[in-house]
């Protein structure tokens, strides 16, 4: 009874001094490591649901896309937006309008969580450099650093999870047609790398880490400075209590998709053609039915961009621009304005100046 006693006083002193050191981390404006566990548990949850939420609301646009920058000029079976959903409903069905995604859900959502996380660390360790250098305590990020730390977020991101996103563009390609079906991304992965070599996962990567800093950056640099300076003008009462509304958060990051898309899309053409390159009885949409020429091959990023150009002329650059206006702007509003709500409801406290 008397070692019972002892253990239960160990342990309120235990719970005192813990309950006095998170205290004196609050008052010293550092989080308890506990604290600072979670914090990145949620932040890395939220972003999660960020991505799947925003990418299912636009399944059947990020299909038609795809499919519209790979499909063989001389067998054209997708022509503008409108045929194109209206074909694939023919064609394929509801199930159609939406393949790929599920593959696409299990990509996204570690690659937004990662992203969305790497973007808060990478921002927080920039201001405290940038802090240190110019000898201001109370400097802030200017919008050439948030697109650093956005840039480095998205190269993190993508190359962790780019053998998926591999995988899911030949998923996502494949119709009732094709000579062979992948069945799944397990059944993907495992093919790629038994044809074609562990090297094959990573095609098109160049393209894809040369296009994330325009898109990726661009699209927190202005997302985060339309934020600030909504806040500190406040024009037409958008600001109550320096916060902003939800329509106002999703004003701004349509912005700053529309921004990052359009600058960085012809390095996502040239991926995703880069990705189909050495496909084994390849997709009809790629290959025209075999009723017309085959399709291009690619040695390179360079030589992928000048076989495209000279085949089908500077427009085929942007093949599939219309479809990709039209997901992207909601697409990244979703995201970024079901990320800030997440975090709000999980209690997460992320201020880059903590």
């Amino acid at each position: 009874m008397a070692s019972e006693d002892v253990k239960r006083s160990e342990s309120a002193v235990t719970t005192i001094v813990n309950l006095a050191e998170e205290a004196k981390f609050a008052k010293e404006g550092v989080q308890a490591p506990s604290h600072a566990f979670l914090s990145i548990c949620k932040s890395l949850f939220a972003g999660g649901v960020a991505g799947g939420v925003s990418r299912s609301a636009v399944a059947p646009l990020e299909r038609l896309k795809i499919l519209l920058q790979v499909q063989n000029p001389h067998g054209i079976k997708y022509n503008g937006t409108i045929q194109g959903l209206k074909y694939i409903w023919k064609t394929e069905g509801f199930r159609g309008m939406f393949k790929g995604n599920g593959t696409n859900c299990a990509r996204i959502i570690p690659n937004s969580a990662v992203k969305f996380f790497s973007y808060e660390e990478a921002s927080k360790g920039i201001l405290y450099l940038y802090r240190q250098q110019s000898g201001n305590e109370d400097a802030q990020l200017t919008p050439l650093l948030r697109l650093g730390a956005g840039a480095c977020a998205g190269i993190i991101a993508m190359s962790a999870t780019y053998p998926m996103d591999m995988v899911r563009g030949r998923l996502t390609v494949q119709t009732e047609m094709s000579p062979r079906h992948y069945r799944g991304i397990f059944h993907a992965l495992t093919t790629v790398l038994r044809e074609e070599g562990p090297r094959a996962l990573y095609k098109g990567w160049l393209p894809s880490v040369i296009g994330v800093v325009p898109y990726v950056g661009l699209n927190f640099a202005v997302y985060e400075s339309l934020k600030d300076w909504l806040i500190k003008i406040r024009p037409f009462g958008l600001v109550e209590d320096s916060e902003l509304g939800v329509t106002t958060k999703l004003a701004c990051g349509a912005a700053a998709g529309t921004v990052g898309q359009t600058v960085a899309y012809p390095l996502d053409v040239i991926r995703r053609r880069m990705q189909m390159v050495g496909w084994k009885d390849a997709a009809s949409v790629v290959t025209g039915d075999g009723n017309s020429k085959a399709p291009l091959e690619y040695t390179g990023m360079v030589d992928a961009f000048r076989k495209t150009v000279r085949c089908e002329g500077f427009g085929a650059l942007y093949k599939g621009l219309v479809p990709n206006s039209v997901k992207v702007v909601p697409s990244i509003a979703i995201a970024f304005v079901t990320y800030e709500l997440v975090k709000d409801v999980l209690g997460v406290e992320l201020r880059i100046s903590d």
